[in-house]
Parts: C-alpha cells; sequence; structure tokens
C-alpha cells in the first residue's frame, strides 16, 4: 500500500491532503487499469479536508495512468484554480463535479465515466435492467439524469443535483456512469459494481433479447433487503467492505502501476 511518508509535496500540503492526493491517483490508475480510461476526457475528483470546499480533479492532458498525487489540480466550487500549475482542467469536469461536491456533502470521491459499455446502457430505454445479481444490487439506489449536451452550462448543475437526489449511482443518460463515495473505497466500489453490471448487461443482450431472464420480483427484494443489511455490518477484523475492496485494489495497483503516491 501506498505511504505517505517523505512525501514529494509542497510544505503547504497538509498530511491530510497529501493522503487524498495519494488515494485519488490510485483511482486514476486503478480506472486505467481496468479500461475506464477515454483519453483524456474523463475525470475523478475528492474533495479535500478542510472549510475551503476545495476539490482535486486531474489536470487536462494527462492520460490516467501518468497521473500522480502531486500532479492533481485544485479547484474551488467557483472554477477557479488553486495554484495552477501546468495544465489546466476540462471545463464540462468542473461543472459536473462541482455540482455533486457542492450539493453533497458526502461524496468526497466522486468518478464519471464515458466506458463503451456504461454508454451503451446509459443509452438504452430501459436503462439498467434486472439481469443479474450486480445489477439487482444497485437497481434500487440508482438515478438518472437525461442528456443536455456536452457538459458546459452551468445552469444543468442543479438539475443535475436534482436528478442525482440521495442516490450514490448515477447513470448519465447518452453520456456514462457517475458514482460517489463517502470513502475512496465507496466510490471505487460503486463506479466498479456500475461498469461491471452494464458489461454484463451489454454481453446478455448480444445474445438476443428473446429469452433473456428477468430476475424474479421475489429475488428482486431479497437482494435489496441483502445488500442493506450487509451494509450495516463491519467485516474483516472491524474494517468494513470498502475498507477491504480498496485495500485489494492498492496491492494490485502497485503490482502493475507503481508510483502514483508521487
Amino acid at each position: 500500500m501506498a505511504t505517505v511518508l517523505e512525501r514529494p509535496a509542497p510544505k503547504t500540503i497538509s498530511d491530510a491532503e497529501w493522503q487524498v492526493r495519494v488515494d485519488l491517483a490510485a483511482f486514476y490508475r486503478l480506472s486505467a487499469l481496468y479500461g475506464w480510461d477515454d483519453l483524456i476526457f474523463t475525470h475523478i475528483s475528492a474533495r479535500v479536508p478542510g472549510p475551503d470546499h476545495h476539490f482535486l480533479i486531474n489536470p487536462f492532458g494527462l492520460g490516467f495512468d501518468e497521473i500522480t498525487a502531486s500532479s492533481l489540480v485544485k479547484v474551488d466550487l467557483d472554477g477557479n484554480l488553486i495554484d495552477p500549475g501546468d495544465y489546466g482542467i476540462n471545463y464540462a469536469g468542473y461543472v459536473i463535479h462541482s455540482a455533486v461536491h457542492a450539493a453533497r456533502p458526502d461524496a468526497h470521491f466522486i468518478a464519471h465515466f464515458h466506458s463503451p459499455d456504461g454508454t451503451a446502457v446509459s443509452s438504452h430505454a430501459e436503462g439498467l435492467l434486472p439481469l443479474n445479481q450486480k445489477a439487482l444490487a444497485i437497481i434500487p439506489r440508482l438515478s438518472y439524469h437525461d442528456y443536455e449536451g456536452v457538459a458546459l452550462n452551468l445552469d444543468e448543475r442543479e438539475r443535475l443535483a436534482a436528478d442525482l437526489g440521495d442516490t450514490k449511482i448515477m447513470l448519465l443518460r447518452n453520456h456514462g456512469t457517475l458514482a460517489l463515495g463517502e470513502s475512496v473505497g465507496e466510490a471505487w466500489l460503486n463506479i466498479y459494481s456500475i461498469e461491471s453490471a452494464c458489461t454484463a448487461q451489454v454481453r446478455t443482450l448480444s445474445i438476443g433479447r428473446e429469452h433473456v431472464l428477468i430476475a424474479p420480483e421475489a429475488a428482486q427484494e431479497e437482494v435489496r433487503r441483502q445488500m442493506a443489511e450487509r451494509r450495516a455490518v463491519d467485516r474483516g477484523g472491524g474494517r468494513n467492505i470498502f475498507q477491504l475492496v480498496w485495500e485489494a485494489a492498492l496491492r494490485k495497483l502497485d503490482r502493475h502501476s507503481p508510483g502514483y503516491d508521487q
């Protein structure tokens, strides 16, 4: 797992912020490993600890697999860059992420992707279907936001936040996926879950719609009950499921893409 000791960062960055930077850089690298990047065009953000309502996002021009903790750009909710560097930010990323950070104090990490399968399901009139166990766990806590064009209009932020409501997973119609979490592990598990559920749906429907099995209503209800029960229980020596998933993800990243914590 990445360490925060002897960090190659300016003295003005607190230990708490540096840890968030390391986690966010890891999130970017992992997303590249899973093939969810889109050249330089999608984005993941993280709230900076403290009272200033700043958040971190990728420098516009670097690939996900190039992101490091020190390369991340800090921005405020009005779009002003804090300590500008060699790169700016993707304005559409600012619009989407500032909307969620402003509306949801629990949105410490937010991921938004344009993956082929996520975009395909977001463009399907029926949205995410109850076809498999992963989808059943997501559907009760999934929201939708209609496509309004490239996210360059600030007034879309109010509608996006309203559509998100109190959910943590969203399909942006004709656009892609979005997920958030109070911790990095929760955000990672949420975006992994929606992306993999979308991939499963695309593969299932590719063999024909006629004989596809929709899960029985009773089974759907049972999964909803089971998921609510599981989220209330800590596992793994006091660590919750989000911590366990994130620790495993970091071990994978350290094997395949070290250097994100620089």
